[in-house]
């Protein structure tokens, strides 16, 4: 009766042991890979995948995870690397770099410290890129210099797996001396533009004065020539009228005019003194006597 207890846990001992075995090969065997991460896998030392997001299987007690490697995107710290321009003006750059870790295969077994191979070989081509530009063109010409920045690192760092997705050119400083020289510069510029915006407003002043008087002129040359185109088909009417109707039609139009005129002269409000010449009315008389058809 004792041996019958003793065999049943001895047969648990067994199922248990087997129990664990299975639980501990499927703890190893199964790995669950976080969406933002990549794992390595070696066996025996060497490369023998790389798991992506999700469930995955491996062999227990033969592979081992030995990297957990991160694809989020970086930013590498602020950096600031002294560079000379092509004219010789020392300036200070403030970069960053952000980059992305693609094949970590590569990553894990080509290079140490990524962060820092970046960040050398980024300065490496800053001072170069600065080198072959003028001051002047640096301050201008900042996205070019960040495009250049960017292809040449992300040529240099293929090799390891990664992906630069962008470079910042975040300040370019100078020393006092020159800030101070191009100061004064741009107040001489800025003094120029506006002598030379002064000179062309006193300028473009002079052209309109005459291109007015010019149009003034010929407005009065156009109603002089209107005035004398109508005072000559006034006289052709009047030549034609005593060419049909004798001397009498002139003598008549004129002696209207008189007594036209004498009307205007006795217009106002009764308080002004007329002179009337001594033939004044005569001209009543006569304008009568014409329109009579009398000589």
């Amino acid at each position: 009766m004792n041996e019958i207890p003793t065999e049943l846990l001895g047969g648990n001992s067994v199922l248990l042991l087997l129990a664990a075995f299975l639980i501990v090969v499927v703890f190893l065997g199964v790995k669950i890979v976080p969406q933002s991460q990549k794992f390595v896998v070696e066996r025996f030392g060497r490369l023998q995948a790389v798991l992506g997001p999700g469930i995955n299987f491996i062999v227990p007690f033969l592979d081992r995870v030995r990297h957990k490697v991160s694809i989020l995107e970086r930013q590498l710290p602020t950096a600031s690397q002294d560079a000379i321009t092509s004219d010789n003006v020392l300036v200070q750059v403030d970069t960053s770099v952000f980059y992305r870790i693609l094949e970590p295969e590569k990553t894990v077994y080509r290079i140490r410290d990524v962060d820092a191979a970046i960040s050398t070989t980024v300065a490496g081509i800053v001072r170069s890129g600065i080198g072959e530009m003028e001051l002047d063109e640096v301050q201008s010409n900042r996205q070019q210099l960040i495009s250049k920045i960017k292809q040449q690192v992300a040529d240099a760092v293929d090799d390891w797996g990664i992906e630069v997705t962008r470079a910042e050119i975040l300040d370019v400083n100078l020393d006092n001396a020159t800030r101070e020289a191009m100061l004064q510069q741009l107040n001489a510029e800025r003094a120029r533009r506006a002598q030379v915006t002064e000179a062309e407003g006193t300028r473009r002043a002079v052209e309109l004065a005459a291109d007015a008087e010019l149009y003034a002129a010929e407005q009065t040359a156009k109603a002089r020539r209107i005035a004398a185109d109508a005072e000559a088909y006034a006289t052709q009417v009047v030549a034609k009228a005593i060419a049909e109707n004798g001397l009498e039609a002139a003598q008549y139009q004129v002696a209207l005019k008189q007594v036209e005129a004498l009307a205007a002269v006795g217009k106002g409000d009764g308080k002004q003194t007329i002179i009337l010449p001594a033939h004044a009315l005569d001209a009543f008389g006569d304008a009568f006597k014409l329109l009579k058809g009398k000589p």
